[in-house]
């Protein structure tokens, strides 16, 4: 699964299964417009880079895989802070995601994260994701496990996961995956585990191979 994402074009193939198997398939009137993101680059003055056009066309209006927690901006939010292009927002304002002004000009930017610190003195921008592709996949996967669902459900971890659940090759900082029969699990910074079912029956096997204090159980 990840591994195929880790080109431009086999991330946007990579979202268009995801979609299709975790929810709804993707469709034209999933993305921004060209004229909508035109007139942002109108507005600020600069010119969006390929990677960030392409995702915010292929589905940038899906909630689902882009707003169930964090939120991304929509093209006509898209703001300039301190030397970087801010896309993507903390749900309760707690960080920041961008592109530095001076990748712009490249066509998969690398990505940044600026957290929101009571001493604003402190704040940088800190590295992100190598490729813009590769935080939009990461993106989807998330707001996807954190959408608000029956079949969702989160676990604090005390062990290893079981072998049932294979690992999949690396995406994203701090995070890792994992899938079994109809269930996607996510492990945040060894200790969060966020999971999502296709059904209540996948769900339940889930349940029973990985015990513990699920919140949803």
């Amino acid at each position: 699964m990840a591994e195929s994402a880790r080109s431009r074009a086999g991330a946007w193939a990579f979202v268009r299964g995801f979609a299709a198997y975790w929810g709804e398939p993707l469709g034209p009137g999933d993305g921004f417009t060209e004229a909508e993101l035109d007139a942002a680059e109108r507005r600020l003055g600069l010119r969006l880079p390929p990677a960030l056009r392409e995702a915010y066309r292929l589905f940038g209006r899906r909630a689902d895989l882009t707003s169930s927690q964090d939120v991304l901006l929509t093209p006509d939010e898209l703001r300039v802070l301190d030397g970087a292009l801010v896309y993507r927002a903390e749900n309760q304002g707690c960080a920041h995601w961008g592109v530095l002004l001076d990748d712009l000009a490249l066509e998969d930017p690398p990505t940044v994260i600026r957290p929101d610190l009571a001493d604003k003195s402190q704040e940088r921008w800190e590295p992100w994701e190598e490729r813009f592709s590769t935080a939009a996949v990461v993106m989807a996967l998330m707001e996807k496990l954190l959408e608000d669902h029956e079949l969702s459900d989160f676990l604090e971890l005390d062990e290893e996961l079981p072998d049932g659940l294979r690992e999949l090759p690396a995406l994203g900082r701090n995070f890792r995956w994992h899938q079994g029969p109809e269930v996607l699990v996510g492990v945040a910074e060894e200790a969060w585990v966020i999971a999502r079912a296709r059904t209540s029956e996948a769900l339940d096997a889930l349940y029973e191979a990985v015990p513990g204090e699920w919140l949803g159980e």
